[in-house]
């Protein structure tokens, strides 16, 4: 549950100046026997001053680091619930992404009829525990990074260099994907992660949704915007999938 962030609350100074003009006012209208009595309540009354103003910084001190130690703590506490849900979309992503493409597979090798149908199921076995053993190595690998005390390894974020891959990866799962790629100029690294992330998602979901067929990404620039598109053909005629139409998958990023 997340926690509101703490404010920042003192009444010190509220009440040294309280305290203050109260003294200002019994000062004003008290009367003094002699210049000796006078000076004396003066040097007390200064004194006293001196001490409330002393109490006050002190005190205010104080709650400055009590208040410092608290917002550190949220945003503790912030930064963790954030990488947790960062972690539930990977693990999100990895077995959704694996499962989908197990599922396509093993449904495009089933309806494969006559002779070639032995050959292609056989085929598919293979390509479905390649996928098995590569979704199994990345869960363990990550519920490793999880259990380790220290820091996580680093690894570099997708780039635009890595768009191809993607792609390469699609059309092994059976969506046959052409790759355009406008020239972009200078792209900072966050977005360049973000176009990777939307299209790999996108793709991930055709796959998911309407089965081998083919796809278009087209990546190009709209002044300070990166737009993303990524078009599909909808579900083969004679595949096993809901019938939905034809989608279109645009993303925008201020570059």
């Amino acid at each position: 549950m997340e926690t509101e962030r703490p404010a920042w609350r003192s009444r010190a100074w509220i009440t040294a100046v309280t305290v203050l003009v109260f003294l200002a006012l019994v000062l004003t209208t008290t009367g003094f026997a002699n210049p000796v009595s006078a000076w004396a309540t003066f040097a007390a009354a200064a004194g006293f001053t001196v001490a409330v103003i002393s109490w006050t910084l002190i005190r205010t001190s104080e709650q400055r680091r009590h208040y410092e130690d608290e917002l550190a703590a949220w945003a503790a506490e912030r930064a963790t619930q954030g990488e947790r849900l960062r972690i539930a979309r990977e693990l999100h992503d990895l077995a959704s992404h694996g499962l989908g493409l197990i599922t396509v597979r093993a449904g495009a090798a089933r309806t494969v009829p006559g002779p070639e149908g032995e050959a292609e199921r056989v085929t598919a076995l293979a390509d479905i525990e390649h996928i098995s053993r590569q979704a199994t190595t990345e869960l363990r690998r990550m519920l490793a990074v999880l259990r380790s005390p220290g820091p996580a390894p680093l690894r570099p974020g997708d780039t635009l260099a890595d768009l191809p891959a993607i792609v390469t990866a699609a059309n092994a799962a059976g969506v046959t994907t052409a790759l355009a790629v406008d020239e972009s100029g200078d792209m900072s690294p966050g977005v360049q992660l973000t176009v990777c992330a939307v299209v790999r998602e996108a793709l991930n979901n055709t796959l998911r949704h309407a089965g081998p067929t083919h796809a278009r990404v087209e990546v190009h620039r709209d002044r300070e915007t990166v737009v993303v598109t990524v078009r599909d053909e909808g579900p083969a005629p004679d595949g096993n999938h809901d019938p939905v139409p034809a989608t279109a998958c645009t993303g925008c990023a201020n570059a």
